[in-house]
């Protein structure tokens, strides 16, 4: 670590530290005896787990409805404990916070898929992609797509970055269910990519969806599929897991239905083109990581010393070749095991319907 940077660290402390020093039991809203999908009380315990990422302070439940399989945080985190945990948090490739996106051949590749799999069904005039970070999705769906007019929308920055380099034409800031009723009715096309997972009521989301479409328009899904095996393997170090950021976890069959409700007709699921071959080396990645010595962090009281520091350093320098290895093992793995029920995603497309009921 550079001067510069232990300099930086050391002054955003003591706000960190006088925040913790509240306790961190304020960022939980109190713990629900019932599924928030279907009401039911069966719930049990799917895994407790700390920030595997970031390590801040703090503990996390995921539990599991014994009717419907629904999973969730429980208690869920606040506005203000979601906002404690994605600060500081590395942004991704795609310019979000985190790193559940890949650069380089795989993620462009199944980036480009997603561009396919919409066209087997539609060339829309119009597309938003939601969360869509510095657009780079939309930017490469012009290959695919070259007529359609793609817009972003996005929370964060990105969406203005992606404006400004010319990769989507209008940038909306802000939340979904938030601009939904300004945006009604304008487009063919609306993508939600790794989205729902993070959002506090994905049914308010997909109400939203249903708004901003168009009759006939489609929505692509996105989302971990909690039913993979290798979440049962992989416990809490599969990444989809990671606390605490993902709120919910939706079965297939949960979302299917509620978009059946919603008036849409499903016409399309995948499993092998959306999965992201990084389960053996992100769980790899994060056990390494939580083993290692910590970084320097203003959430920690005592900084780092330069020992720390330099074995931190080299325990990261001697875990490369390692997760090289399983990081080509999760791709050479890949084609079979997404064909028996290893797949970490899953991918919907579903048509809204032209009068509110499902579409024959």
């Amino acid at each position: 670590m550079t001067t510069d940077a232990a300099q930086q660290v050391a002054a955003r402390r003591p706000a960190y530290l006088a925040e913790l020093a509240q306790g961190t039991e304020r960022f939980h809203e109190p713990r629900r005896t019932d599924c928030p999908w279907c009401g039911s009380e069966r719930l049990r315990v799917r895994l407790r787990t700390t920030d595997l990422v970031q390590h801040k302070p703090g503990r996390f439940t995921l539990e599991r409805c014994g009717d419907c399989g629904h999973s969730f945080q429980n208690p869920r985190l606040t506005r203000e404990g979601l906002d404690f945990y994605a600060r500081d948090l590395p942004a991704g490739p795609d310019g979000r916070g985190g790193t559940t996106a890949d650069p380089g051949g795989p993620g462009t590749r199944r980036r480009l898929s997603r561009a396919h799999a919409m066209r087997a069904f539609d060339e829309p005039e119009c597309w938003l992609d939601v969360e869509t970070g510095a657009a780079h999705f939309a930017a490469l769906a012009k290959q695919v797509l070259p007529y359609t007019a793609f817009d972003g929308l996005d929370a964060g920055d990105g969406v203005t970055e992606g404006v400004r380099r010319g990769r989507i034409e209008e940038g909306h800031r802000g939340t979904l269910t938030e601009l939904a009723d300004s945006l009604a009715g304008r487009y063919d096309a609306l993508s939600m990519f790794h989205y729902l997972q993070h959002r506090p009521d994905p049914r308010a989301e997909l109400r939203a969806a249903k708004a901003v479409l168009r009759p006939g328009g489609h929505l692509m899904i996105e989302t971990p599929d909690p039913e993979s095996r290798y979440a049962r393997l992989l416990g809490k170090w599969w990444a989809p897991h990671v606390q605490p950021r993902h709120l919910h976890l939706l079965p297939l069959a949960n979302l299917r239905a509620e978009l059946t409700e919603l008036g849409f007709t499903v016409v399309a699921v995948e499993r092998r083109a959306p999965h992201v071959p990084a389960d053996l080396s992100g769980a790899l990645a994060l056990f390494l990581d939580c083993h290692a010595p910590g970084a320097d962090v203003p959430w920690r009281a005592k900084p780092a010393s330069p020992l720390q520091l330099r074995l931190r350093r080299a325990a990261c320098w001697a875990s490369v070749p390692l997760i090289a290895a399983a990081r080509t093992l999760d791709r050479a793995l890949a084609r079979l095991l997404t064909r028996t029920g290893f797949s970490n995603t899953y991918r919907v497309i579903a048509r809204r319907g032209a009068d509110g009921h499902e579409q024959d």
